[in-house]
């Protein structure tokens, strides 16, 4: 009964009166009073987008064979009952933009179905629970927009099936340090770090080991997603329910919503930190990178010509650095290039012309002082040719002393 005008039930939402019931989905309706608890037969509830109030009952433990919980974008309140933990065939778990708070409890046993954790917006608090990494079918973790306290959780690393950390805007402190081993993050293709107060140099060690990130089978390009068979029931062919993963990310500047991740999506964000010191060179492995966030950081140095690898690259931000020296000319090759911006750092010389840098305008470049060129009004000296004006009279010359030698 999705997408109606249901505000309640008659009867006390913790005795539904349906004792065989598999499926229940209320979403997107005008619910207003506490969480109504379905029989112990359900497999599938999904009831966000309500105004459900007050705290999770204990009683919600006593659903043994569910699989799909949904709560997402209510208004309850309250601690996670520890006892979720028991619920040995629950694989999704959105809780997402609610007002629980406290500690995530220590509640993920060994053997551990989730493939699927999305807490984001709430506020919790305290530090991720080691507990996780019984987690090993995990595939989408995001604990972004709380109030957790940690150190970066390199001990996630284990995880096998691990596609997308998000951990925006928390607490979450200290330098990453390097990898324990090169088969850390094994599947990792979204990592969302941003606005947090992380420390040090860019953690490229993990860069280099992500596997995920360096190539895509364009031959199998399909969107993340849960699909459970019920076996516990005699028709042991009827498939649930698809649930499509789905997540929020800062990309070109915008805040997106992605009903739908596909496999294939890589991104790297790393906003509003303190990384400090130089862009590594070492970017020609993560070949599949779509999306670039480094901005709102202390990072000095020169950028790279090897960013120019990056050759699905679609979205690139170094705003807010202190970065000097020249705009590479190599990234004009980057033609899947839509979003670039790298105002507000301590670059001079003339914008690389050509191509995908015809399309952006003078905010990617503002507060640099010393850069010039289009789309600058501010134009370059005579004496400061763009870098291909300039290997066009190189060769001009050569070509000249080429002809004088041999009398031409």
């Amino acid at each position: 009964m999705p997408e109606n005008f249901l505000t309640g039930f008659d009867q006390a939402p913790n005795s539904l009166p349906w004792t065989s019931l598999l499926i229940l989905y209320l979403s997107n309706n005008k619910l207003q009073e506490p969480l109504p608890i379905p029989p112990p037969s359900t497999v599938y509830y999904k009831v966000h987008s309500n105004m459900l109030s007050g705290e999770i009952t204990q009683m919600i433990c006593n659903l043994s064979f569910l699989s799909y919980l949904d709560l997402s974008y209510n208004n309850l309140s309250g601690y996670l009952p520890q006892c979720l933990g028991n619920l040995s065939n629950l694989s999704i778990l959105n809780l997402r933009h609610n007002n629980f708070h406290g500690h995530i409890p220590q509640m993920f046993i060994e053997g551990c179905q989730l493939s699927m954790i999305n807490l984001n917006q709430n506020y919790f608090q305290g530090v991720l629970p080691r507990s996780l990494v019984n987690c090993t079918m995990l595939e989408i973790l995001d604990i972004g927009n709380n109030h957790i306290s940690d150190i970066f959780p390199s001990w996630l690393g284990i995880l096998p099936e691990l596609g997308v950390l998000i951990l925006r805007s928390n607490g979450f402190h200290g330098a990453i340090g390097k990898p324990e081993t090169n088969s850390t993050f094994p599947k990792l293709h979204v990592i969302d770090l941003s606005n947090n107060y992380i420390t040090g140099k860019l953690p490229y060690e993990y860069f280099q080991i992500w596997k995920s990130m360096q190539s895509f089978d364009i031959g199998h390009l399909m969107y993340m997603q849960a699909n459970i068979q019920m076996q516990k029931y005699p028709s042991n062919d009827w498939l649930m329910p698809s649930y499509a993963y789905s997540m929020t990310l800062t990309n070109k500047g915008i805040k997106t919503e992605y009903s739908r991740i596909q496999d294939f999506f890589v991104a790297i964000d790393l906003l509003g930190n303190k990384f400090e010191r130089e862009i590594p060179k070492i970017w020609r492995n993560l070949k599949a990178l779509h999306m670039l966030n480094l901005s709102n950081n202390i990072l000095t140095s020169f950028i790279s010509s090897s960013l120019a690898t990056l050759t699905n690259l679609e979205s690139l931000d170094l705003s807010q650095n202190m970065l000097v020296g020249e705009i590479p000319p190599q990234l004009v090759e980057l033609t899947f290039l839509t979003f670039l911006n790298v105002a507000h750092n301590n670059f001079t010389g003339p914008i690389p012309q050509g191509k995908q840098f015809l399309t952006f305008q003078n905010n990617s470049f503002d507060g640099n002082v010393e850069l010039c060129g289009s789309p600058l009004s501010k134009r370059c000296d005579n004496s400061e040719h763009p870098p291909t004006q300039l290997l066009i009279l190189k060769q001009n010359k050569a070509q000249s002393f080429h002809l004088s030698l041999t009398g031409r």
